[in-house]
Parts: C-alpha cells; structure tokens; sequence
C-alpha cells in the first residue's frame, strides 16, 4: 500500500492515550526532556470529553464515544481504584517479577499522588473485620484476594488526569486527538512508523501500542495484517449486580473493593467480583457500532452518592483450538443483549433470573432498590448468555450470600451484558518487545494489564527499557 501526505519523524510514537500510553510518555520526558514524543490518541482531550447521556440519561451515540475513548482512555470516567498489591489487575508479575513489579506500582501510586490523588488507602487498617470476612469467605469456598486499595473517585479521577494531560503538553509531548492510527508502516521486517486516518505518515525508531481494552480488536487486526504472534486470551463475561449499600457494608467500610474469586462446582469456571463501587451508579458505554455494554463507577463527593453499590461478576472462559475470536465472542454475546433492549442495557431482578422469568417493570416498581441506570430495559437475560454463564453466575450469587447476605435477594439487579475486551493476548519478552521489531505492546488493549495500577506501572517499565535500549 503506498501512502501520501505529510510525514514528520519522532524518537517514540505512542499509540493511544490511556494510563499505560501516560506514564511512558511521562517517564521518557522526566529522564530525557530532549526526546521527541508522539502520542496519537483517536478520542478527545479530556477536557472537550463529556457525556451528554450524564444530564439527559439518553444516549446520543457521540463518534467517537466519550467514555470509552479520549485522553485517559476509560479510566477518566471510571470509579478510578488503584489497586496497590501485584496480585490483581495483570500478568506484570509474570513478566518482571513480584518484587519488580511492586516496586513500579509504588512507583506509579507516587505519580497519582503527586497529581492529587486522595492519600487515603483502604484494606490496611481494617484486620480484624477482614479476618470474619475472610472466615466467612473461606467457609463459602470463596477466595478473599487483599489488595490495598487507593480511590481516586469518578469525578476526583478526571481532576488528576487532566493535570497529567496540562503535564504532558507542557513536557513537550506531541498529543494527535482525534485520530485514528489505520496502520504499521512495515519496511524490512521492522515497524518504522505509523499512517493515520488523515493521509499523514510518521516515524519512529521505537512505536509502543497502548490502545487499552477499547482499541483491543483493532490491535487484534493489525497483528492479523503483520503476522504478530499472539495467542487467545481469557473471555471475561456477565453482569453488574446492584444492591443497597446495607447489604454491602462490611465489605465496603473494611476492603472498600472486595475482590473474591471462585471456583463454581458444577463447571468448576472461574468467577470473580470486579470493580464494586460504594454508593455508585451502574452505568453504559459504547464501543464501536453502537455497542453498548455496562459498567459502573462511584463519585468522591458526598452529593454525588447513591443508596446502592454495585459490582460486576466476571466468568472467565478460556478455550482452545481452533477457537481464533474471543473479542467477537464476547461481542456477540453483548449484540444480542443489544437486540433484545433496543440498543440498551437489559435488566433482570435476581429473582426471576432463578426463576426464568422476564422482568417486568412492575415488578421493579415494588422493589426495594431502584436502578440507578434509569435507562436500563426490564428483560430477561437468558436470552442472552449460554447455559453455563447462567449456571455460573447463579452459583457465585449464592456463595456470596454466605459472606454478605441479602445478595441472592429477589430484589437483587442483574444488568447484562459486561464484558472486558482485553481477550487478544500479544506474545511479548521481558521488554514489552512483540514480534515485530520496533513494535512493543503495553496495558490492557494486549492483554498484559487488566486495570489503572498495572497498566501504569507497565508505561513506566516500558519508557526505562526503551531509554536503555538507545544509551
């Protein structure tokens, strides 16, 4: 393919503006200001990103979608936890080692702090109520996972951020938004540079991909088109669950996120509770096509509180040859929660999720707890996921009863579907090198990190290596 326009040359070319792309521009600036910076990122700055659905509670389908894209990636609009332990949010220790590995989250955690994050950390101070939870967790054949857990909050999240993009600009990074990178300029079995949506070329000695979990099948593709190993990666699938903060109390007051795991008896599938936000709102995100899925995060502010918490429960699926699209799995699996409520986001009560009943809205009406995700469509999910999800979910609901109760109340919400595109897992070496020379992989979109922390941590690395890589 030959390209046109205009081409300007750089020492390192960063594509995508999440934590992981951040922090190694961060780092190359701090340790060497001369170098020359590029970061292409196809959403928006963050202060031009907004949700028009925060006010109207109406999606207007935003191209590229606010929330999911921009500087920041989907963490500037995310409950915003920092997870301090090397045991959740990835693979770094496999890479680098537990002892490396907590040295950069210290590292990464200091960046944060430096840029206004709250210095208050949960889960350390609270022993003896995380020993019953354990207790109660350990009778239930649950696993209680301690991490340390630092929240930046939704609202508090963007402030910081948004010092680190003022950051950036004022270092001397170059920042592209809204563009999109189409592809790899490949000469001699080497990556040198970059084509963008705009005609425009640039080069690099060193191009890093960040994309994050958004930009995952397009990177997916891109290994495709290059012949870049990788290997298929873990499906995350299953839903946001809802319920008065009451029911979560201890948990939240002692470990703020309780990250439990499990093992379900009758497929033995791996469950587990991810990203619980206090107080919060469930809310939706678009990806490309207008697919929606959910999520949910949680304010600092006291005004900003609801009366309920929610948390997703991921069932992890792995599968073998010659299974080549966990991506377009999970997608497929969201389209049809997509199909069934209009382009929404379905939701069943716990209750008729046990009974194989579609919700109604008035059955929601008499409940106790209200959505907070007011556009949510009553519906029932099993339309959507496979029996063994079901199965799973069903099962992880009630092993968590034993350790908080009132979870598997009829009143319960379940919204479908939530799932965690970061399933293409790139085949790297102990530098974030993947196959293609002069290409490196980092963060969630190559499936290394699976959050804020790791994915951080994964920039600063990366910046050292490639510094040591051109002494």
């Amino acid at each position: 393919m030959r390209y046109t326009g205009k081409s300007s040359t750089y020492d390192v070319i960063i594509i995508g503006a999440g934590p992981s792309g951040i922090f190694c521009a961060y780092e190359l600036k701090r340790q060497k200001p001369e170098l020359r910076v590029l970061m292409i990122e196809k959403g928006r700055s963050i202060e031009q990103r907004s949700c028009p659905k925060r006010k109207t509670k109406v999606c207007v389908g935003c191209k590229p979608c606010s929330i999911t894209t921009g500087f920041a990636g989907a963490g500037a609009f995310s409950d915003g936890k920092l997870s301090l332990s090397p045991d959740v949010g990835g693979t770094l220790p496999d890479i680098l080692g537990y002892e490396r590995t907590t040295e950069l989250l210290k590292e990464a955690d200091e960046i944060y702090l430096k840029f206004g994050a709250d210095p208050k950390i949960y889960g350390l101070n609270e022993q003896e109520a995380i020993e019953r939870i354990r207790t109660k967790a350990i009778r239930a054949n649950l696993k209680l996972i301690e991490c340390p857990i630092r929240h930046l909050g939704t609202e508090e999240g963007y402030k910081i951020y948004t010092r680190l993009q003022e950051h950036l600009l004022q270092s001397g990074v170059e920042i592209l938004f809204r563009t999109m990178v189409e592809d790899l300029l490949v000469e001699n079995g080497k990556a040198v540079g970059v084509v963008t949506d705009q005609g425009e070329t640039y080069y690099a000695e060193e191009i890093v991909s960040g994309v994050g979990r958004e930009g995952s099948e397009w990177f997916a593709g891109v290994c495709r088109e290059h012949q870049i190993r990788t290997k298929n990666g873990t499906v995350d699938v299953g839903v946001r669950v809802e319920v008065r903060d009451e029911i979560m109390k201890e948990l939240n007051e002692a470990l703020y996120e309780a990250k439990l795991v499990y093992y379900t008896p009758t497929f033995d599938d791996k469950v587990r509770v991810f990203c619980t936000n206090p107080s919060g709102e469930v809310a939706a995100e678009y990806y490309d096509n207008h697919l929606a899925v959910v999520n949910g995060h949680a304010y600092k502010s006291q005004a900003l509180k609801t009366h309920n918490t929610n948390f997703a429960l991921l069932v992890s699926k792995n599968f073998t040859e010659p299974f080549k699209s966990p991506i377009e799995y999970g997608k497929h699996i969201a389209q049809l929660g997509n199909m069934l409520s209009d382009g929404r986001i379905l939701l069943q009560r716990y209750g008729d999720f046990r009974r194989g009943r579609r919700t109604t809205q008035e059955r929601l009406v008499r409940n106790n707890i209200s959505p907070t995700l007011k556009d949510a469509v009553p519906g029932d999910l099993s339309l959507v996921f496979p029996h063994r999800i079901m199965v799973a979910i069903d099962e992880m609901l009630q092993a968590l009863d034993k350790v908080t109760p009132g979870i598997a109340s009829d009143e319960t919400l379940l919204y479908g579907v939530e799932v965690k595109f970061y399933s293409n897992k790139i085949l790297v070496d102990e530098d974030f090198r993947t196959s293609l020379p002069g290409l490196r992989a980092v963060g969630d979109g190559a499936s290394v990190t699976r959050g804020l922390m790791q994915a951080s941590a994964n920039g600063i690395f990366v910046a050292r290596s490639i510094l040591e890589a051109h002494r």
